[in-house]
């Protein structure tokens, strides 16, 4: 068994998206700044509505699936499918653009907070011209797996405990996703295995935590994608208030990525073939 390091520490910056949703991107933030087969992580969080209550009015995507998850607060989907979700406080949104979609996603609330993430997950060249699909998963549907000291959310892919594999809300897939939310205790330490097939990074947003490896602990940072090291386990122990953390893994595509705005190919060519086919109204045909 095997422990992962530290690879490389990515923080999170300050920008705003959508119609001027404040936002604080990690992996993204630059093309060159991905961790294959993801393209994006953005955290939002305010309890300003000035900060969110423009929201994301309607745009489109091709070539790769957007995952949301909410904390806090309400948000509407709508796409031009006729799909309608209500992504509610520890809901998922899982939107396949494939082809092209165009969808918006638009607060529902005038006050309070509004807090969550959205993930960007790229397709392989053999599956970035499928059919768009939307999936609303509702929070009970989110495996709850309670450790010593610890409680994961499992939004995708599948966690060994004692012998016993659970599958998460989301399973399988080419890039293989795990997606967990993890909620740790006071002075807690959890290991959790992770294939070494798969890149992972955590992502800590509240409280702190530190990374075990061999006999030295690093200390996480706040608001920043921690890119791990080869290995197939991972430990983290939690500090003294406690911590709150993501751990995102997949199967690298190992292909060209080339990206436009919300348009994610492999050659410049078929970027150009995107921009007509929306420009025709052809994307979502």
């Amino acid at each position: 068994m095997t422990l992962r390091a530290i690879k490389q520490i990515i923080p999170a910056l300050e920008t705003s998206d959508g119609a001027g949703v404040r936002i604080r991107r990690s992996i993204g933030q630059h093309q060159n700044i991905r961790m294959d087969p993801f393209l994006m992580l953005d955290e939002f969080g305010s309890d300003q509505p000035q900060d969110y209550i423009a929201g994301f009015p309607s745009h489109p995507h091709r070539g790769f699936e957007t995952v949301t998850y909410m904390i806090e607060g309400h948000m509407l989907h709508e796409d031009h499918l006729g799909n309608q979700g209500n992504l509610k406080n520890g809901g998922v949104q899982w939107m396949t653009a494939g082809r092209g979609i165009v969808h918006s996603e638009m607060p529902q609330q005038e006050s309070g907070q509004m807090r969550g993430f959205q993930l960007w997950l790229n397709l392989p060249a053999a599956e970035k011209k499928q059919p768009a699909g939307y999936r609303d998963i509702q929070p009970e549907e989110i495996p709850d797996v309670h450790l010593d000291g610890a409680r994961l959310k499992l939004i995708a892919g599948e966690l060994e405990v004692d012998g016993v594999t659970i599958a998460g809300a989301v399973a399988g897939g080419s890039t293989r996703p795990l997606y967990m939310d993890i909620h740790m205790e006071p002075g807690k330490a959890i290991t959790l295995p992770v294939s070494e097939q798969l890149n992972a990074m955590v992502y800590l947003y509240e409280g702190d935590a530190r990374l075990q490896h061999e006999n030295t602990d690093t200390s996480l940072r706040l608001a920043a994608a921690t890119i791990l090291d080869e290995g197939n386990q991972l430990r983290i122990e939690a500090g003294g208030d406690g911590a709150r953390l993501l751990l995102i893994a997949g199967k690298p595509i190992n292909e060209p990525v080339v990206q436009y705005g919300p348009f994610v190919m492999n050659t410049r060519e078929e970027i150009e073939q995107t921009l007509r086919d929306y420009r025709d109204g052809r994307l979502t045909a």
